[in-house]
């Protein structure tokens, strides 16, 4: 077993129901949740979503709403004018140029308003069973430093993860970056000294004196 084959078998037994935080049932509903998480907390989104999705959960009853009223609706996400200006003009074209329903391809959902690369990718692997690695901050900060993938965009890390991580993983794969990002592999302070991928981590080895629970009692 090699070193990247190692790190995927550790996440896979550390997070083995890993799953989506954001809460949704049906693919608009998660179109939607993902559009509203940009530089936003998945569980304030899922504060925000379920008041919205009580009256609002299509969208045609999303276009019910103008947008100052679901500016209100979404305010405390912040961005609230372009949020809810992209989920009009997509709920828009889902029922114009798709017929009331979400596409399922990346290639068509990164047509609709405020869905870039990565929205696609969750939408397409999330809702439709795809094979896609939406890469986020967690999951672009784990990799670098797992050496997974590496890379100085997002587009670079998400091309070294599909290289690295086989194709029938890369959904479940996103899952497991994502939640050692929030448990462990925090952005300031990771708990280097909890981390049972110690071992295999280039970023540990380079910095483990920085780690010690010395250094971490006296931060």
């Amino acid at each position: 077993m090699d070193t990247k084959e190692e790190i995927l078998s550790e996440l896979a037994r550390l997070y083995p129901n890993a799953k989506p935080a954001l809460h949704f049932n049906s693919p608009y509903e998660l179109l939607v949740a993902v559009v509203l998480s940009a530089q936003c907390t998945d569980e304030r989104v899922n504060k925000v979503t379920e008041v919205l999705f009580k009256e609002h959960n299509t969208p045609e009853k999303m276009l019910a709403l103008s947008q100052e009223a679901l500016e209100k609706y979404i305010f405390s996400c912040g961005f609230y004018h372009n949020k809810a200006k992209h989920i009009l003009t997509a709920s828009k074209d889902i029922l114009e140029r798709f017929g009331g329903e979400v596409p399922k391809t990346r290639e068509e959902l990164e047509t609709l308003a405020g869905v870039g690369r990565k929205t696609a990718n969750v939408v397409y692997a999330v809702a439709f069973g795809g094979n896609a690695i939406a890469v986020d901050t967690h999951v672009f900060r784990v990799a670098n430093r797992l050496g997974l993938a590496i890379g100085k965009t997002p587009f670079e890390v998400e091309k070294g993860l599909m290289a690295a991580i086989p194709e029938e993983q890369w959904g479940t794969a996103h899952h497991w970056l994502i939640w050692h990002g929030r448990r462990v592999c925090h952005s300031q302070r990771p708990d280097c000294p909890a981390c049972t991928l110690q071992t295999v981590c280039p970023h540990y080895q380079r910095t483990k004196g920085e780690h010690s629970p010395e250094r971490s009692q006296d931060a």
